[in-house]
C-alpha cells in the first residue's frame, strides 16, 4: 500500500524507531509528521511527561526554540514586500540604537577595545546572521563580551522568556555594546533574530506578537502558536527537559502550569520565544512549500519565498563562521533558515530547508521529494550537533519513500 508516495510497510519502521527512544526512556514521548504530495501521517508516541501518565497527543503544544526563527524571516518578509523596510537599508531609522557601531579589536578584547564600523547594519544583515554580533560560546570570566551579553540578560543561553527586558530596553542594551565583527564580515547565531523582532514591531507600528498573529497566525489558521499558552490549553504543553551535564539524567526545565509559557513574555523572543503544535506549524511549512499560500491565503509572493529559502552567504563569510565543524561546507543560510548546499546522507536532497529548535523540535521541507518532515519533543539538544533521535527520524523518514 502507498500513500503520497510512501510505504505504509516503511512508515511502520519510522514508528517503530521512534517508538524505541520512548520505550528506553531516551524521551517522554515525541510527535512525528511526515507529509507527501498532500498526504500526512502523524504519530503520537509515548507521554507529555516523564511522571505522568497523560499520552503524548497530535494536538500537543512545544515549545519550538529555535524555530522561532523562520517565521519572523518571513514576518520581515513581508514587511519588505510592502516597502516599509528595505533589504539593504541601515536599521538606524528604526533601530537608532544600533546606529555608528563600535568593533572589537578582537573577540576576546575589553569592550573599550574598539575601532568604528565599516559601515551599518542592514535589515539583510539581521536576515542572515552577519550582523557581527551573536551568542558566543566560552566559559565565565574568559570573553568580555559573552559575559556582557549574559549580565545584560540579551539572549545567552536557554529560552527564558520571563527574564528579558521590554523590547525597546532590550535594544538599548545590546546598542551600549560593541560588535564582535564587522557587519557583513561572518555569520553568527540567533541575535539577528531577536534584533528583527524589535524593527518588525517598530516598522508595523504594533507588538511583535500581534503582528505575526494578524499577519500569519491568523490567515493559516495556527490557533496553537503564540508566545504564551492559552490557560485553557496550558494541559497541551508538554513538561520540558534538559540533559545535566553532570548526570547526564534529564532533569525539568519548564513545567505547563505555572512555567514560563503560561503567560505573555515582556520580550517576544524572534528567536527562539514560540509555542506551536504539528499541525500548526505543517501549515507554515505548507505555506513555504506553496510558494507563499496555503488554505487559499497568500502571505508571501513566490519570488519571495524562493529568494528566503536559497542560500545568501559568501565563500567568505562561510570560511569565517560554523555553527559545529563542518557546517558549511554541505550548508547554506538564507533568512532565518538553514538550505542544504551538498548532499551527503540519504535524508535531505539539495535545496532542503529548515531548522531545528534546541529545546527537542525539527522542521526540513525538501522541494526536490515534494516533503515535509516535522519532531517534536520537549528534552532539549545536549549540543548543537543533532541527536541520534533526529537523525534517525531523518533517515527513517526518507527509507519510506517508495517511488
Amino acid at each position: 500500500m502507498r500513500d503520497g508516495g510512501l510505504s505504509a510497510e516503511r512508515l511502520k519502521r519510522l514508528h517503530d524507531v521512534m517508538t524505541g527512544y520512548v520505550e528506553r526512556g531516551e524521551v517522554p514521548g515525541l510527535v512525528t509528521l511526515v507529509a507527501r504530495r498532500g498526504e500526512g501521517h502523524v504519530d503520537a508516541i509515548g507521554a507529555m511527561a516523564a511522571s505522568a501518565e497523560e499520552p503524548m497527543r497530535r494536538d500537543t503544544i512545544f515549545r519550538i526554540s529555535s524555530m522561532t526563527k523562520p517565521v519572523t524571516a518571513a514576518a520581515a518578509m513581508i514587511l519588505i514586500e510592502e516597502c516599509a523596510i528595505r533589504l539593504d537599508e541601515p536599521v538606524n531609522r528604526l533601530l537608532p540604537e544600533l546606529a555608528d557601531r563600535r568593533v572589537l579589536r578582537r573577540p576576546d578584547a575589553d569592550l573599550d577595545d574598539t575601532v568604528p564600523a565599516y559601515r551599518p547594519i542592514t535589515v539583510r544583515d539581521l536576515l542572515t546572521f552577519t550582523m557581527g554580533i551573536g551568542i558566543v560560546a566560552a566559559a565565565p570570566g574568559t570573553v568580555p563580551i559573552a559575559d556582557a551579553l549574559s549580565e545584560l540578560e540579551l539572549g545567552q543561553g536557554m529560552p527564558s522568556p520571563q527574564t528579558p527586558p521590554v523590547p525597546d530596553e532590550w535594544i538599548r542594551r545590546l546598542g551600549s555594546l560593541p560588535l564582535m565583527h564587522q557587519p557583513g564580515e561572518r555569520w553568527m547565531y540567533n541575535t539577528g533574530s531577536d534584533v528583527l523582532g524589535v524593527l518588525i514591531e517598530r516598522a508595523a507600528g504594533q507588538p511583535f506578537e500581534t503582528f505575526l498573529k494578524e499577519r500569519i497566525f491568523g490567515p493559516l489558521g495556527m490557533t496553537d502558536t503564540g508566545f504564551d499558552v492559552r490557560w485553557d490549553h496550558i494541559g497541551r504543553l508538554a513538561t520540558s527537559y534538559l540533559i545535566d551535564p553532570s548526570s547526564g539524567a534529564a532533569v525539568v526545565y519548564d513545567e505547563p502550569g505555572q512555567g514560563q509559557w503560561s503567560r505573555l513574555p515582556s520580550f517576544p523572543s524572534g528567536g527562539g520565544g514560540l509555542v506551536s503544535s504539528v499541525d500548526d506549524f505543517l501549515a507554515f511549512a505548507d505555506m513555504l512549500r506553496g510558494k507563499g499560500v496555503s488554505r487559499g491565503e497568500r502571505i508571501l509572493s513566490r519570488p519571495s519565498v524562493e529568494f528566503m529559502t536559497s542560500d545568501q552567504l559568501t565563500p567568505e563569510q562561510k570560511a569565517a563562521s560554523g555553527l559545529v565543524p563542518g557546517f558549511f561546507r554541505v550548508h547554506g543560510w538564507g533568512f532565518g533558515i538553514a538550505v542544504v548546499t551538498e548532499r551527503t546522507e540519504v535524508a535531505k536532497s539539495v535545496g532542503t530547508y529548515g531548522w531545528d529548535g534546541g529545546m527537542g523540535t525539527s522542521w526540513y521541507n525538501d522541494p526536490a521529494e515534494d516533503l515535509t518532515m516535522i519532531l517534536m519533543t520537549q528534552q532539549a539538544w545536549a549540543s548543537p550537533i543533532p541527536p541520534r533521535l533526529f537523525q534517525d527520524f531523518w533517515t527513517a523518514t526518507y527509507q519510506a519513500i517508495a517511488d
